[in-house]
């Protein structure tokens, strides 16, 4: 059904598209029978696909990334897509609009999109309040926090620790975004020192409750091997559970589109097919070198139940989808938890 209405759907602008989906979505939700049918077929459920890291039970190893649900309005009718846990945010602590309008493009030939939305969100507190009246309490749900593009670099990490406070009883683990580029110089706390900084703080924070929640880093693509190292020490010292493995990335090499259209485009973050190979090589270079107790989760161009697998080989525990969606449709989370079931169970010795 999804493949025949693709071509409807395109020809929407990216943005309007994304909320037209998730209205269809909830009305199916709510359409007595119909939609109980059309949504069970999304599900599979196969106890080989339950995972336990973080202290926490994951149903299934495939998430939603963060980017999708930016103010935790979608998380429960996202469900009825069969994930495993769903990732709210990116969060500030204040209200901010993002970048102007046109922001999200779709580069069809590649399977791609390049966005550069900027951290748009209604802010901690609006996040807060959807959290404390959710209906569903057994979905696994993960903080993405950021900081507002006004707060200077040399402070962000009070932006961190404010969105952390406010989210630690309602959410299971923390992601922290200093990887997107489309906030200015946001990138730039990716460094060793300021990096450092910022999730030591975290932690000292985490101490201060009863049950601290894991944190994990989220990191680009765009990373040299050295920096990666960097990245690793980090980890270590800091004592976070782990790394998301990868946010967009700036680079355009390899792309079908042409030149022109890219240029047209203008800056943002590239997601989707092309990201594929480049998360996965990133994936393994961090897999082959981090202590076997963290954990890698593995996003960036899964449009497939094999992607993902790929995705598990090179070295992640668990794996997350966002762009594939646009191009796979629905079905895309189904078809990956039988991938990786049927991939375990031949696995296993007979």
């Amino acid at each position: 059904m999804y493949q025949l209405l693709k071509p409807l759907v395109f020809l929407l602008d990216p943005e309007k598209a994304h909320h037209l989906t998730i209205t269809l979505l909830r009305l199916l939700r709510r359409t007595p029978i119909l939609g109980s049918l059309v949504i069970n077929n999304w599900q599979y459920t196969d106890p080989s696909l339950h995972r336990s890291y973080m202290g926490i039970d994951f149903p299934n190893p495939v998430g939603l990334a963060a980017g999708f649900d930016k103010d935790g309005k979608y998380f429960e009718d996202m469900t009825a897509l069969g994930f495993g846990f769903i990732e709210i945010g990116t969060v500030t602590p204040l209200p901010q609009a993002g970048n102007p309008k046109q922001r999200l493009f779709r580069l069809i030939k590649d399977q791609g999109i390049i966005n550069r939305m900027g951290f748009n969100n209604e802010g901690v507190e609006a996040m807060v309040k959807r959290l404390k009246n959710r209906k569903n309490t057994k979905i696994i749900i993960g903080g993405n926090i950021g900081k507002n593009k006004v707060t200077p670099n040399n402070i962000a990490d009070q932006d961190y620790i404010k969105c952390f406070d406010q989210l630690h009883p309602l959410v299971d683990y923390f992601v922290v975004n200093v990887s997107s580029p489309n906030t200015p110089n946001l990138r730039d706390l990716q460094e060793k020192e300021p990096l450092t900084k910022l999730l030591r703080g975290l932690q000292e924070r985490n101490d201060t409750y009863t049950k601290r929640k894991p944190i994990l880093l989220k990191i680009a693509p765009d990373l040299t091997n050295e920096q990666l190292d960097d990245i690793l020490d980090i980890v270590k010292d800091t004592d976070i559970q782990g790394v998301i493995s990868t946010n967009t990335t700036i680079d355009r090499s390899g792309l079908k589109t042409s030149d022109k259209e890219i240029e047209q485009i203008g800056n943002g973050g590239l997601s989707g097919a092309p990201l594929k190979d480049r998360s996965t090589a990133v994936i393994k270079y961090l897999a082959d070198r981090i202590d076997k107790h963290k954990i890698i989760i593995g996003v960036g161009g899964i449009t497939s139940g094999q992607d993902a697998i790929e995705k598990l080989e090179a070295g992640a525990s668990l794996v997350q989808v966002y762009s594939g969606l646009v191009y796979a449709g629905p079905t895309l989370v189904k078809e990956i938890n039988q991938a990786i079931a049927a991939h375990t169970k031949q696995a296993q010795p007979a």
